[in-house]
Parts: structure tokens; C-alpha cells; sequence
């Protein structure tokens, strides 16, 4: 039987390495051999502990360690159960490059029988976070040599000419529906769409992501906010307007720059992607009447805010979209926008380092600091470490 060496988060603050089994996929079952697997925020949350997610759902819960990370995948097929087809209806072959979706719908409740996103499935199950080693063979996450793919699992077919580096951040780019959304609200609410402006809070890579569709859809102002000034310095590759350094201003003295720099107006368009509770109130203050807030940070539950419905939203007619994950209709697509515009932004340097897994613990600090943006694991890269 085949093995695979995986950096296994036995517990809060702990990473260590295991060799598990990777046994023959069963029917509809599929075996991916990871080339890189990022990062996420949730990760991060992950490794320190903070491990409630879907909070106020019927498929709210607490991880289970331990488990393997890793959602943000990109790999070959290795072995197959069968006949598997990917989301454009094609039978897989081993040695096609894929990325797989970060999460398994049930196919069976109510939002999973009318088509809504799948994240909206009440019995959903996640890569690298729900599925974790109770569950036989445990190979559920990206930070391994091999991940098992469960029966049902969308696959997505890499488009050629999509470097490996790029087609990680998949899963990343397609939270980032949101823009899109919140486009079409705008349009509803009256006005012009062309030449939106808006604001990014917290730029990391889920920000950053944010930040460049928001770029590619045409924005005409963006600004964005981070503690990192490193951050702030690598989106401006991209295109800033106005960067405001959360770590030296106050709430207010970047509410007034976003106001200052808008006419007094305010964003078009508030995008809070610091999984920090306190930036929502943030976003409210900044986006003008009839704007949108997009909330699609808090994927783990950090605690309250307080907010003012009236002066908050009512009265000025704001729009709140909550984005509780991907949608598997955007995979494909961000693909192609991705290799559309690889010559016209940087999109390469998003990921900016690349470690091998028993550097895993080393990777996960490493994200939360001021020198990365997005930190990839390579199971490819040669081990130094010993393997429990």
C-alpha cells in the first residue's frame, strides 16, 4: 500500500509529522497527489485554537483534532475508484493537473436540492477542517504527499498555461463572489456601476484576492487597511489609491480619510476580510448611502460587535451580503480570469513563500507576519525531519 507523510495538527499550537496509509480510492473515490496547498485564514484560527465555525447554523460545530489543514489545493489525480468525471462533465485520467473544491454538500437538504450555493448545505462537510483522522484514511487535508478525495467531491480541471503557484489561490478567488454581488445590488439600487470605488479591510490573501477582483471588474478607487504595513506595500503592486495603516491610525482617522478621499461620500463598496469582529462596524462607517458591505472574513466565530441598525444600515439603505464560503460555480471561472490577466498583475508573487511540510508549524507563523502574504506548503520539497 502507498504512504504519505503528512504535517498533522495533533493539537492547538502543535504540528507535528505522521506517515498514514493512502489506500485504493473506493467507487466515485479519488486520490490527488498535492504539488501545493496554502495557507488559509482559517488555518491560522485553526492552529490557534479558535476552531468554532458555523455558528448559529444547524451544522454549527467545534474542529476535532487532530486533523490535517489544508483546503487551498492544487494537484495530479493519482488514482481513481472508477469512473469520476470533473465539474465540466469530463472523465478524469490519473495525471490530470485539478484543483479539488474545499468542501462536500450533502446532495440531499433542502439548499442542496434547489441549487443553492453549496456552502449553504445544512450537513456540509470540509477539506482540512470538519473531516479530520477519526475518519479512515484521515487523508482529508492538503498539508500531505496525498489527499482523499469522498465520492461527490466537485474537481475542477487546471487550465494549461495556469502555473501552480497561481492556480492555489482557486479557492481563495472564488470567496471573492461577493464582488460580484454586491456589483449587481449597486445596480439595483440606481446609478452607475462603471468605475466603482471601494475599500478593502485587511489584506491578506482573502483581502488581496478581494482587492484585485474588485481591480479586474473595473474599480476606479480602491483603498485599502491592514496592520501589516508589508501587506499594504505588496497590494500596491496591484493598485492602492489610498492605503491606511490600521497599526498607526484610530477607526476614526480612517473612516475620515475614506470620507476625505470619497467627497464625503463614502465607498461604493466595503470589503471586511480581517476575520476581526470589530472591522464590520469599520466598513459600515465608511460605505455611502446605498453601498454595500461585504462580510466574508468571519468564517470562525470571534465574538459580538455592536452596531446601530438605523443609523448603521436603515436609514442610509446599506446593503449587508454575509459570504459564508465559495461558491463551486466560481472555480472554473476565476481559473480563466486568472490566466486572462496573468501578464497585466502579478498575480505570481501572491504566494510568496513555499516550505517544505515539516516546516508546516514554521509556515503557519509565518503567514501571520508582516514579511508574507500567501505561505504554501510544497510535499514535494525534501524533509528534514524526523516522521513520528
Amino acid at each position: 500500500m502507498r504512504t504519505s507523510v503528512a504535517a498533522v495538527l495533533e493539537e492547538p499550537g502543535r504540528i507535528g509529522l505522521r506517515q498514514l496509509d493512502v489506500p485504493e480510492p473506493g467507487p466515485g473515490a479519488v486520490v490527488i497527489a498535492i504539488h501545493l496547498s496554502g495557507i488559509c485564514g482559517t488555518d491560522k484560527h485553526t492552529f490557534r485554537g479558535e476552531s468554532r465555525q458555523y455558528a448559529g447554523t444547524p451544522h454549527e460545530r467545534d474542529l476535532v483534532y487532530p486533523l490535517i489543514c489544508g483546503h487551498e489545493n492544487v494537484g495530479t489525480v493519482a488514482s481513481i475508484g472508477g469512473r469520476v468525471f470533473d465539474s465540466g462533465g469530463v472523465e478524469l485520467r490519473v495525471g490530470d493537473r485539478v484543483v479539488p473544491g474545499a468542501n462536500l454538500p450533502c446532495g440531499q437538504c433542502y439548499y442542496c436540492a434547489n441549487n443553492f450555493p453549496y456552502y449553504f448545505c445544512q450537513s456540509l462537510e470540509d477539506y482540512g477542517n470538519s473531516l479530520n483522522l477519526s475518519r479512515y484514511p484521515g487523508l482529508f487535508g492538503g498539508w500531505s504527499q496525498y489527499l482523499y478525495l469522498l465520492p461527490g467531491t466537485p474537481i475542477f480541471r487546471v487550465p494549461e498555461g495556469l502555473p501552480d503557484e497561481v492556480a492555489v489561490i482557486t479557492e481563495v478567488m472564488a470567496v471573492t463572489h461577493g464582488v460580484d454581488s454586491a456589483l449587481a445590488l449597486l445596480g439595483a439600487q440606481g446609478g452607475s456601476r462603471s468605475g466603482f470605488s471601494v475599500l478593502v479591510v485587511g489584506i491578506g490573501p482573502l483581502g488581496l484576492c478581494h482587492l484585485v477582483k474588485s481591480r479586474m471588474l473595473g474599480a476606479g478607487f480602491v483603498a485599502a487597511t491592514d496592520l501589516l504595513t508589508g501587506r499594504l506595500e505588496r497590494a500596491a503592486q496591484f493598485g492602492v489609491d489610498l492605503a491606511l495603516d490600521a497599526a498607526s491610525t484610530s477607526a476614526n482617522e480612517r473612516v475620515a480619510g475614506i470620507l476625505d478621499a470619497t467627497d464625503g461620500r463614502g465607498v461604493d463598496i466595503a470589503l471586511d476580510c480581517s476575520g476581526v469582529p470589530a472591522t464590520f462596524r469599520e466598513a459600515l462607517r465608511v460605505v455611502r448611502t446605498g453601498g454595500v458591505v461585504v462580510e466574508s472574513g468571519a468564517f470562525v466565530d470571534m465574538g459580538l460587535v455592536q452596531i446601530n441598525p438605523n443609523s448603521d444600515i436603515c436609514s442610509r439603505n446599506v446593503s449587508v451580503l454575509g459570504i459564508g464560503g465559495e461558491k463551486a460555480t466560481e472555480y472554473e471561472p476565476s481559473m480563466r480570469l486568472m490566466l486572462a490577466n496573468l501578464d497585466r498583475y502579478p498575480l505570481r508573487t501572491i504566494v510568496s513563500h513555499i516550505l517544505p511540510l515539516d516546516r508546516a508549524q514554521d509556515a503557519v507563523l509565518l503567514a501571520q507576519s508582516d514579511e508574507a502574504m500567501q505561505v504554501a506548503l510544497d510535499p514535494r520539497l525534501p524533509l528534514g525531519s524526523e516522521i513520528d
